[in-house]
């Protein structure tokens, strides 16, 4: 570590004394070529410099380099100089005339420096280029010959001959190609304007500038130079033709184009807009034509008469839009032909202006007079009633007169107003036409009857609508006019039963606005029709009638009701006892409930709500059935309570609930019970028999002494009456409508106010439930709402009867456990 550092404290003295006093050797110098492969020998350094090659690579014989990568390498063994990477003449030596590497080598122990130039040749590798591919120039066609346009050097990165040396220029009759030397900046193109520019000739030159190096063979670069020549006013506009005439007749309207001049210009832009306007003339021409400045046209100003002149001469003049305008002259001759000026003067004398519709045809609405100031066949007139109008002309008595009269019978309804036009028509060539226009109004007459925009119609009300509120409405419509056609309605009322329903009903007499003064119930009334009448208001009035159906629209409004279960004291709940050896899906019971409301309103589903077991009872969402989910075991309840939800489909749904009872007993008590049962029915069989035959009769003369009642007081009343009184119009005055169905040993029948017993049921419609009884057992049920004897109102809600076996019942019985708010007396024994 000490003798090192000793020796380089040594090498740095000795370096320093080298430079100090100048001891190092001469210089060397080699020239090599850019792009070189790696690897060529440049030269041997170590002959060169009468250096031994043995003492090299001992003496550390190395190039001095920075920390770039060295373009150069010596060889320690012989001392040659090998190009060590690619060399870039132009990427070295930027802008150098002469591109010269000084390389620094040393033999170290004792210290030695030797410097070795190496001059880099350029190669012709790289072509000319502009800056620009295109070069546009605006250059006036006013441009004087020997402007100069200096244009941008192409440039070339090679160096000495190589670079840019000349420059070409493509053939054209108007520039020569100028080069100026500019020392270090090269060579510059530049552009002498030789001969000057015609725009009209041409718009627009291209040329093509190419520059080439000094290398063999040389490379070039082009640029094109696009050269658009500005325009100057320097052209007059010459008018299309050498002479313009025409020739128009007299009395021709103002505006009327005599004729159309044009003029063109060379220039360019708004050197070659041209004007147009009257030259230095009369007055008196300016008076009667006129001039479009943009268009040329010679048109009609003032009122042209052959018999003052016959003939004009009118000078036009044509200027450009130049700054200083150029101006052409050119005369226009027109000519005024003579013809037919005076057409036939019309002028109604007397004129009745209505006149009614049912006028005889021939009836004189007009009287008018004809004249024409001409003379000869021009003062011939022929006159007639123009277009397809009901009426025509006739002449009078006197010269030139004529009267309108009716040639068919009017009808205002087609059309109230006519434009009577007269047209005469002279006989001059050409003929001349005069018209003379009218009107003549067409009065009313009481001869159409109102019209319903329907010969019926359909309304559809929902129920439950606010009275007094409007309904519905219908609108008839009169084609005669004023008093003729203003209606009045009312409604058509007779003594049937749509009457009864048409007393809770009012009309607007002026706008057909329906009124209902009770609102309508779908359970009791589905659909009713009556008539409605218009009548205007003519001498005579006229009317017409319409027949209006109106059907009722059911809503949810309401509730279902339980049927079974039901107890003695009418609360929606029952006790059922079953064996606790029933197996699954035993059937318990079944809840039974109806809806008055129809369609999704009266669709019911059942639900449990609360259960002591879940896992012991199962319900059927849509027939009510209750069913064991599985075997007893001695470890369950004796009792289960379930609280059953029944809910409608209603928008806003209604609802009802049933609790059910079930009391599991053993077998043997449940057999036993069984026969005690059996035994009771047989006792009661005999005498219920004979209470349901006179309960019957008795249901049946009451409900007719009923229904004669009703008609009477519909017949009598007014029509203040509520809703609860309407009859179904469909009702066919049977007791009930049914349907059967059984549930264990008892057979249960729903029952309606507009069906006989034994007809089919319609899905949603509003039933009542009768329970029939089986043949060999059966116990009654009567709903909570009828008694024995009581009346069946129309339109009632449902009611629950249940008939006993024929066998035996005991009337007792029959009342207390079935046929809860029923009174059975002892006169019915």
């Amino acid at each position: 570590m000490e003798r090192s550092g000793h020796k380089g404290k040594w090498v740095a003295l000795v370096l320093a004394l080298s430079l100090i006093f100048g001891e190092a050797s001469g210089q060397t110098r080699y020239s090599v070529s850019e792009e070189i492969n790696e690897g060529t020998a440049v030269g041997n350094i170590a002959k060169d410099l009468g250096m031994d090659p043995n003492i090299l690579k001992a003496r550390g014989f190395r190039i001095v380099s920075g920390s770039t990568e060295p373009l150069f390498r010596v060889n320690q063994n012989d001392g040659v100089l090998y190009v060590n990477r690619n060399i870039d003449r132009e990427e070295i030596c930027q802008r150098v005339s002469v591109c010269l590497i000084n390389l620094k080598t040393v033999l170290e122990n004792p210290l030695e420096i030797h410097y070795v130039a190496v001059e880099v040749l350029d190669v012709n590798d790289h072509s000319p280029s502009f800056p620009e591919n295109n070069k546009r120039l605006e250059i006036s066609e006013s441009t004087v010959a020997g402007t100069r346009f200096q244009l941008q050097a192409a440039l070339d990165p090679d160096g000495g001959v190589n670079s840019v040396q000349q420059y070409k220029l493509s053939q054209n009759n108007h520039f020569r190609l100028e080069v100026k030397d500019r020392g270090k900046d090269g060579k510059v193109p530049v552009l002498q304007l030789q001969s000057p520019f015609d725009r009209e000739a041409s718009r627009s030159h291209i040329l093509l500038l190419t520059a080439l190096d000094g290398g063999k063979p040389p490379k070039s670069g082009t640029m094109e130079i696009i050269i658009d020549v500005l325009d100057i006013n320097d052209n007059a506009p010459v008018f299309t033709k050498d002479v313009y005439s025409a020739e128009i007749i007299e009395n021709s309207p103002i505006g009327t184009l005599v004729i159309r001049v044009n003029a063109t210009d060379k220039d360019d832009g708004i050197n070659s807009n041209v004007s147009y306007s009257f030259g230095n003339m009369n007055s008196k021409v300016r008076e009667l034509f006129d001039v479009d400045r943009s268009t040329g046209e010679i048109t009609v100003k003032g009122q042209l008469d052959y018999e003052v002149d016959d003939s004009y001469e009118i000078d036009i003049q044509a200027s450009d839009g130049g700054a200083v305008p150029l101006r052409t002259e050119k005369s226009v001759t027109v000519t005024i032909k003579d013809i037919n000026d005076n057409a036939p003067f019309i002028e109604v004398t007397s004129l009745s202006n209505r006149i009614s519709e049912d006028s005889r045809p021939g009836t004189t609405v007009a009287l008018i007079s004809i004249t024409d100031l001409d003379s000869g066949v021009n003062g011939k007139v022929i006159s007639f009633v123009k277009d397809d109008v009901p009426f025509t002309l006739t002449p009078s008595i006197q010269d030139n007169m004529y009267a309108v009269v009716t040639k068919l019978q009017l009808d205002r309804e087609n059309k109230s107003v006519y434009d009577v036009t007269v047209i005469a028509k002279d006989a001059g060539e050409p003929a001349l036409t005069s018209e003379k226009t009218f009107r003549v109004v067409v009065s009313d007459v009481n001869d159409n009857r109102p019209q319903f925009s329907m010969s019926q119609y359909n309304f559809y009300v929902t129920e439950n609508n606010p009275p007094g509120v409007s309904v519905f409405s219908l609108i008839a419509s009169d084609r005669d006019e004023e008093d003729n056609a203003l209606i009045s309605y009312h409604i058509l009322r007779d003594a049937g039963h749509d009457n009864a329903v048409t007393s809770f009903l009012n009309i607007n007499s002026e706008t057909g606005d329906i009124l209902a003064l009770k609102s309508f119930d779908f359970e009791t009334l589905k659909t009713f029709k009556f008539q409605v009448a218009a009548t205007d208001s003519g001498t005579p009035p006229l009317s017409s009638n319409v027949t209006v159906n109106v059907f009722i629209l059911d809503q949810n409004d309401n509730a279902p009701v339980i049927l079974y279960p039901v107890s003695s004291n009418g609360s929606a709940e029952g006790v059922e006892e079953i064996p606790r050896n029933v197996n699954a899906g035993h059937l318990v019971t079944k809840v039974r409930a109806y809806d008055a409301d129809i369609g999704y309103n009266g669709w019911l589903l059942f639900s449990l709500q609360e259960v002591s077991d879940h896992s012991l009872f199962g319900l059927d969402r849509y027939t009510g059935q209750i069913r064991t989910l599985r075997s007893f075991t001695e470890t369950d309840e004796a009792e289960h309570k379930l609280l059953i939800l029944v809910k409608d489909n209603g928008n806003v749904s209604l609802s009802a609930t049933a609790t059910v009872i079930v009391k599991v007993v053993e077998p043997k008590e449940a057999f036993a019970a069984s026969d005690v049962k059996s035994a009771a029915k047989e006792d009661e069989g005999n005498d219920v028999t004979f209470y349901l035959m006179i309960t019957l009769g008795s249901v049946s003369v009451l409900f007719l002494i009923s229904i004669i009642v009703l008609i009477a007081m519909q017949c009598s009343k007014t029509t203040d009456y509520t809703s609860k009184y309407l009859q179904e119009p469909n009702y066919d005055g049977t007791l009930c409508h049914s349907i059967q169905y059984r549930s264990g040993d008892k057979r249960y029948m729903l029952v309606g106010p507009r069906m006989s017993i034994g007809s089919t049921i319609a899905p949603g419609s509003h039933a009542n439930t009768l329970v029939l009884p089986d043949r060999r057992r059966a116990s009654g049920e009567v709903g909570p709402r009828m008694s024995i004897g009581s009346t069946v109102a129309p339109g009632s809600h449902a009611n629950t009867l249940v008939l006993p076996d024929r066998r035996r019942a005991s009337t007792e019985h029959f009342a207390k456990r079935t046929v809860p708010n029923i009174k059975v007396t002892p006169k019915y024994t």
